[in-house]
C-alpha cells in the first residue's frame, strides 16, 4: 500500500473500503464514515454519481484509448478546449498526463526547454517552499520541500531550492501583521533568485494553499508581489493546483480566487473528482508558441494522458459543476464551515484552524500560549499511535499528519453542508479531548 508502514497491520485488519454515496463511504464490515478529505483531496462531486460511470461506460464502449502522440481524439480536444476557456488569461494550451505528479513533472520539463530553444539555456532551476509537497516522481519530488519524503531516494534531480512558506502563525518575522508578512515572504523568492543568478533560475512552483503543514493560505498581497518578481527576473510563476483546482477553494481554479496570473498550471485529482485518472498542465500561449514551428517539439508524453475515458468522464464532472453550482456552494458555505471548525479553539489541544473554501488544517499545540509543539516522540505517539485510527473508529475519513507541526486536514467533498460540517466537529471534538487526556 502507498505510504503505509506495512507493519502497522501485521496484527490488524486492513480498512477495505467497498462503497461510497454523497460525502461517505462504507467499509467491507457495514460500517459508514463521512469522508472528511474526499478521499485524497479528490472526490469534487460526491461518490456514487452515476452518470459519471454512464460516461465512462459509453466512452469505453466507443474508443477505449487512443493515444494523443501525433492523434487527438473528440474527448481530449473538446476538454482541452473547455479548460482553456476557465483558465485565467493566455492559459490556453493544455498538456495532459495521467496524474499531478505528473503534471508537476511535465511543467519543469517544458520550463527547461522553453529556455532553452529561446536563447536561454542556462535557466533550468527550480524553488519552491519549505514543507510543501510536489510529487514522487523523481523531479517532482526534487522540488517538494520534505526532506524525509526524499532522503531515501537521493541523490535526486540536482538544482531545486527552498524559500519560507506562508504559515503566518509561526511567522518568523511580522506575525502581527498578515500584509507585511506576505511581502517578506514573497521577498525571500527574489533573494534566492538572485542567489543563484537570475540567468539560472526556470520557475517557481508555489500552491495557491500550501497543503503540506496543514493548509497555508497565502497573506494579501503575496501573489502580486511573487508575479512582480517573477516578470522582473524572467522566471515563469507554475501555480500548482493539483489539490486547488476544480472547486476546492470555490473557484475552479485557485490562481482565478486570489487573483494572480501564473504562467503554468499543473492540475489533476477534482478534473474527475477521481472517476478515472487525469492531470494536466495548462500553459500560457508564450511558453506554448516557440513549440509551433518548424521541427521543433516537446519530447515528452504518457501512454494514458489524454485517455479517452478519463476525459469524457472530465467533461461529465464539469457538467455537474455547472449544472449544480458547485463553486457557488463551495462560496456560500465556506464560511459556515470556518466557522464550525473554529469552534473547536476553545479545546487546549488546537492552537490554530486556517484554509479557504473547503480546504482546512486544524494545528494541534502543546501549549497555546506560547505554541509550543509536540516534539517527534509525542507527534508519533499522538497521531500514529491515536488520532488517525480513533478519529476513523469514531466514523471520519481525514489526515492526521506531521509533515511539518501535527495537524488534522479536511476537505469533504464540495456537495456538503452544515450537517456534515456539525459531524465533522463532533468526532473531531470527542476524539481530540481524549488525546488531550492522553497528553
Amino acid at each position: 500500500m502507498h505510504f503505509t508502514r506495512m507493519s502497522s497491520y501485521s496484527h490488524a485488519d486492513v480498512p477495505i473500503i467497498v462503497k461510497g454515496e454523497g460525502a461517505y463511504i462504507w467499509d467491507s464490515k457495514g460500517r459508514r464514515y463521512l469522508d472528511g478529505l474526499a478521499g485524497l483531496f479528490v472526490v469534487q462531486a460526491g461518490h456514487g454519481r452515476r452518470e459519471l460511470a454512464e460516461a465512462a461506460a459509453k466512452q469505453a464502449s466507443e474508443l477505449a484509448f487512443f493515444p494523443i502522440w501525433s492523434y487527438a481524439h473528440p474527448t481530449a480536444i473538446e476538454l482541452a478546449a473547455r479548460i482553456a476557456a476557465m483558465a485565467p488569461g493566455d492559459l490556453n494550451k493544455v498538456f495532459f498526463s495521467s496524474g499531478g505528479g505528473e503534471a508537476v513533472e511535465t511543467a519543469w520539463k517544458l520550463a527547461k526547454n522553453y529556455f532553452k530553444i529561446t536563447g536561454k539555456p542556462l535557466k533550468h532551476k527550480v524553488i519552491s517552499r519549505a514543507i510543501a509537497y510536489h510529487g514522487t516522481t523523481q523531479g517532482a519530488l526534487s522540488i517538494t520541500g520534505l526532506p524525509p519524503l526524499k532522503q531515501q531516494f537521493e541523490p535526486l534531480v540536482p538544482s531545486t531550492f527552498r524559500v519560507p512558506n506562508t504559515n503566518l502563525y509561526r511567522a518568523p518575522i511580522h506575525g502581527d501583521d498578515p500584509e507585511a508578512f506576505g511581502r517578506w515572504a514573497a521577498d525571500q523568492i527574489a533573494v534566492a533568485i538572485e542567489n543563484e543568478g537570475p540567468d539560472t533560475v526556470a520557475a517557481v512552483f508555489l500552491e495557491p494553499v500550501q497543503n503540506a503543514g496543514g493548509c497555508f493560505p497565502p497573506p494579501p498581497g503575496y501573489f502580486a508581489r511573487v508575479r512582480e518578481i517573477c516578470d522582473e527576473y524572467d522566471v515563469l510563476l507554475v501555480s500548482d493546483e493539483v489539490i486547488c483546482a476544480f472547486g476546492r477553494l470555490g473557484a475552479m481554479f485557485g490562481a482565478e480566487r486570489y487573483g494572480y496570473q501564473p504562467d503554468m498550471i499543473t492540475c489533476a485529482k477534482g478534473l474527475t473528482s477521481g472517476y478515472s485518472p487525469l492531470g494536466a498542465t495548462i500553459i500560457s500561449d508564450r511558453i506554448a508558441e516557440p513549440f509551433q514551428h518548424g521541427d521543433a517539439s516537446f519530447a515528452h508524453g504518457y501512454t494514458f494522458g489524454g485517455h479517452p475515458v478519463s476525459t469524457a468522464v472530465a467533461m461529465a464532472n464539469l457538467d455537474i459543476f455547472e449544472r449544480e453550482k458547485l463553486n457557488e456552494h463551495v462560496r456560500a458555505s465556506e464560511g459556515a464551515f470556518r466557522g464550525t471548525l473554529e469552534k473547536l479553539l476553545d479545546l487546549p489541544i488546537v492552537g490554530d484552524v486556517r484554509g479557504d473554501g473547503f480546504f482546512y488544517g486544524i494545528e494541534l499545540v502543546k501549549d497555546k500560549a506560547t505554541k509550543e509543539t509536540f516534539d517527534a516522540d509525542e507527534s508519533e505517539r499522538m497521531l500514529r499511535g491515536f488520532l488517525s485510527s480513533a478519529l476513523f473508529e469514531a466514523g471520519l475519513y481525514c489526515r492526521a499528519d506531521d509533515r511539518g507541526d501535527p495537524v488534522i486536514q479536511l476537505a469533504p467533498p464540495l456537495i456538503c453542508g452544515q450537517e456534515q460540517f456539525d459531524e465533522m466537529e463532533q468526532i473531531l471534538r470527542s476524539v481530540l479531548t481524549e488525546a488531550w487526556t492522553l497528553v
